[in-house]
């Protein structure tokens, strides 16, 4: 007979079954965390989308503006010259010799008819008075021929000699009247030449170059050699300049001017275009023209050969209403597709401009202006340009509004200025 066998532990059992949902717990955790995961992703992109918001489209843009200003505006050509008396006169000698002295030096003023130099008068009075002794003997037998003509002609009326000896003596008479003029002509000659040797001033000036000293021999047989440089005038100087073939177009007689020099580079002096000459000089296929601007020197700062730096005013508008080229040139980065492809449409059919602004006088143009915080286009129509400002010949545009020049991107810490101005903040 079998043992009954021992009844189960339920103890035992209940330790080593598993509970029932066990297997349940860890995908709960797992959920948890996932869900935990999502909730961290989407605050990020809330925050990142937050900070978007703010920093694109909250942030305003800054704008550089300045204000329309009043003044003068004027259309201008620049060309550089050589400062030059107004008229030099070239003291040269007709004659050759030794300079025997010399009475004038550099700076010297001289007036009409002083002697200057001197050059050795001995070979020309010789010269002269060789001459007066020719003369003296031609005329000696000059009176001798008459004479006898005057006692053939007697003899020849009483049939004393033959008619052909008066007519020969006659011819004589004559022949030695000629020889006499002739030699008064040289007497004239060697009398004019003796002059010369007397270097003196032909102007009243200033002597500004020499070119002779005590001694030293002349020769004027092939060229005049140059002796002084007179200028007539020092209180009135010329500064000849080389327009451009581009610009002579504009440059015109009475144009006013204004030019300096580099011992003053501070300082500048007025003058008027006195002349534009018609004789073109090329240089390396560069065509230029002479244009003599003159200009008064009352304190002798200007020397001659000095280089200028010379503004020819071709055109001049007074008191007018002005702004920056880089107004005109500026658009916004923000601004309407309709009004940016109605700019770009513009650009497209402006012919070619000559102004920094990119207008040509009478042609229209664009502005744009901060008012009340909001950006607005105003068409203008352009005047003169020189090449720093331009000006407003018509259009809504006054010297109280804020023109902008330039931009400031959002987050942006520096800016390069276009022009001086100031920054305003605007949608």
């Amino acid at each position: 007979m079998e043992a009954p066998s021992p009844a189960p532990d339920s103890s035992r059992q209940t330790l080593e079954r598993p509970p029932v949902g066990a297997s349940s717990g860890p995908l709960r955790v797992a959920r948890t965390h996932w869900k935990l995961l999502v909730t961290a992703a989407i605050a990020l992109l809330l925050a990142g989308g937050v900070l978007w918001w703010r920093t694109e489209r909250a942030a305003p843009e800054k704008y550089i503006t300045v204000k329309p200003t009043r003044g003068d505006i004027a259309h201008s050509v620049t060309a550089t010259g050589t400062v030059n008396p107004v008229l030099t006169v070239i003291v040269g000698s007709y004659v050759s010799g030794v300079i025997q002295d010399m009475y004038c030096d550099y700076n010297t003023r001289v007036h009409k008819g002083q002697l200057c130099a001197m050059i050795d008068p001995r070979p020309y009075q010789a010269a002269l008075d060789q001459a007066k002794g020719q003369l003296a003997r031609d005329m000696a037998q000059l009176e001798a021929a008459r004479l006898d003509l005057a006692r053939y002609g007697t003899l020849v009326g009483q049939d004393s000699i033959a008619k052909q000896t008066y007519d020969d003596q006659g011819a004589l008479v004559h022949q030695l009247m000629g020889t006499v003029q002739l030699d008064r002509a040289l007497v004239e000659t060697a009398t004019v030449n003796l002059g010369y040797t007397n270097i003196v001033s032909p102007v009243n000036g200033t002597v500004v170059a020499r070119n002779i000293t005590i001694g030293q021999t002349v020769a004027a047989s092939f060229q005049t050699p140059t002796l002084f440089l007179i200028a007539t005038d020092l209180t009135k100087m010329q500064v000849d300049t080389n327009v451009s073939e581009s610009d002579i177009g504009a440059v015109s007689a009475g144009n006013q001017a204004r030019f300096s020099v580099e011992a003053f580079p501070d300082r500048f002096f007025h003058g008027a275009v006195a002349e534009v000459r018609q004789a073109p000089q090329t240089v390396q296929n560069v065509v230029t023209y002479d244009v003599v601007v003159g200009a008064e020197n009352p304190d002798f700062a200007l020397k001659p050969g000095m280089t200028a730096n010379v503004v020819i005013i071709t055109e001049q508008h007074p008191d007018v209403l002005r702004v920056p080229d880089q107004a005109l040139r500026f658009s916004p980065s923000h601004a309407p597709s309709l009004v940016r492809g109605s700019e770009a449409g513009q650009e497209k059919g402006r012919p070619a401009t000559t102004g920094a602004s990119g207008a040509r006088a009478g042609e229209g143009g664009r502005v744009w202006v901060l008012r009340d915080g909001k950006v607005v286009p105003v068409p203008v129509t352009t005047g003169l340009d020189d090449d720093t400002y331009t000006e407003i010949v018509r259009g809504e545009l006054s010297d109280r509004d804020d023109v902008i020049v330039g931009e400031l991107a959002a987050g942006s810490g520096s800016a390069n200025l276009a022009a001086p101005g100031f920054f305003r903040s605007g949608r």
